[in-house]
């Protein structure tokens, strides 16, 4: 891991114990990052098992260079599907109306490889430099609260936990969020996102472009594969439905209301959605950039406090972002510096996480190509840290 170049507090030689609340990308890349450090980290997680959610992923070479910090770079490269390129279609003749180049040449130009993959591939390659034993499963949080020592966490089973600080990675419905600031009031934007992931063995030796994005008048619809070996294909939507308003992965869809849906898309568009079995949805809220997420000892991480729309692919990896700044911060940090740690990860963070939530809610391709080149070259171990 790249040095830190962070602030810290006054050194003490003994490493802080830290909470994270959740265990997904967000949680377990902190968990990771902050462990480098030399910190003691515990995990809480509400789940029992975690769940190899039918999901594609992108990892842009902003969130590849803190995998590459975290030694998983190799392995990624042998799941990930790299495509020489990202299309942008018109949704009924196919016409290209932006080429996004990727493979090599992103690498060259941004020092990091693109990668196209299954959530699930991604999540377990960082659960598996996390140590099994300092994740605690069916932990469900239920109680915060901040005493001069530290955080004292709570959860439904009855049992507490003590830490001198604690990083809410719970996700949209973060309840360390809540808790510090009570309840909130998202905007539904009358959207739902369907997705799925199936094989590719189901589209009777039919193809897709690696990677496309197929814009209708009023919806659309991004299809790519997620393994180098294309054998699995994955899509996800953004479809007018007013109706719908559940914000949840687990929710499922009605196949034939998506296809009726985008029954005037092209035929690749067609015969991938006749191809799937099975798929999910959920509504698509926004919400605007939180003005705080820290409170004394205890902070925010990825959606738990930057949750984003999904069209520039952006929310997983400013999570990733987000670990690598924050154990910089933290980094050679004791006990009295915790606080000025956390407001100097927060400053540095916000702006940033502010900027991409608000652009990508617009889902506007040509104020997306302006701040790719912004997006792609941050080097969250090596900017500067105010």
């Amino acid at each position: 891991m790249p040095q830190s170049s962070g602030k810290g507090g006054a050194l003490t030689g003994k490493p802080l114990s830290i909470a994270i609340v959740g265990a997904g990308i967000g949680g377990l890349a902190a968990a990771a990052t902050l462990r480098q450090v030399g910190h003691h980290v515990t995990v809480y997680e509400q789940a029992r098992a975690f769940a190899r959610v039918g999901a594609g992923i992108q990892q842009s070479p902003n969130a590849v260079k803190v995998l590459r910090g975290l030694g998983l770079e190799e392995r990624l490269r042998e799941r990930a599907f790299r495509p020489d390129s990202s299309l942008n279609r018109k949704h009924d003749s196919g016409e290209i109306t932006w080429e996004r180049m990727l493979g090599a040449e992103v690498e060259e130009k941004y020092g990091a490889p693109y990668f196209y993959m299954h959530r699930g591939d991604l999540h377990e390659a960082l659960a598996a430099i996390v140590p099994e034993e300092i994740v605690r499963r069916e932990k469900k949080l239920v109680g915060l609260a901040q005493h001069d020592e530290g955080v004292r966490l709570e959860f439904t089973d009855g049992s507490e936990a003590s830490a001198d600080l604690a990083i809410g990675a719970d996700g949209v419905h973060s309840v360390v969020r809540e808790t510090l600031w009570g309840a909130e009031a998202p905007r539904f934007t009358g959207r739902v996102a369907y997705r799925t992931t199936f094989p590719a063995s189901l589209m009777g030796g039919a193809t897709i472009d690696g990677s496309a994005k197929w814009w209708g008048p009023d919806r659309h619809i991004v299809m790519y594969y997620v393994t180098p070996q294309r054998d699995e294909i994955y899509f996800v939507t953004s479809t007018p439905e007013p109706d719908f308003q559940v914000e949840s992965w687990s929710a499922k869809g009605d196949l034939d209301m998506l296809r009726d849906a985008y029954k005037d898309f092209h035929p690749q568009v067609s015969t991938v959605l006749a191809a799937c079995r099975d798929v999910h949805k959920w509504a698509l809220f926004e919400r605007d950039p939180m003005p705080q997420w820290r409170k004394g000892r205890v902070t925010l991480l990825g959606d738990s406090c930057h949750p984003m729309t999904p069209y520039m692919a952006q929310g997983a990896a400013t999570a990733i972002e987000d670990a690598a700044v924050i154990a910089r911060c933290l980094a050679g940090v004791g006990h009295d510096g915790i606080e000025s740690a956390l407001q100097q990860y927060e400053e540095h963070r916000k702006p940033r996480t502010a900027r991409i939530q608000q652009i990508s809610r617009l889902n506007d391709l040509d104020k997306i190509k302006m701040e790719t080149a912004r997006v792609f070259i941050y080097d969250p171990w090596h900017e500067i840290l105010s």
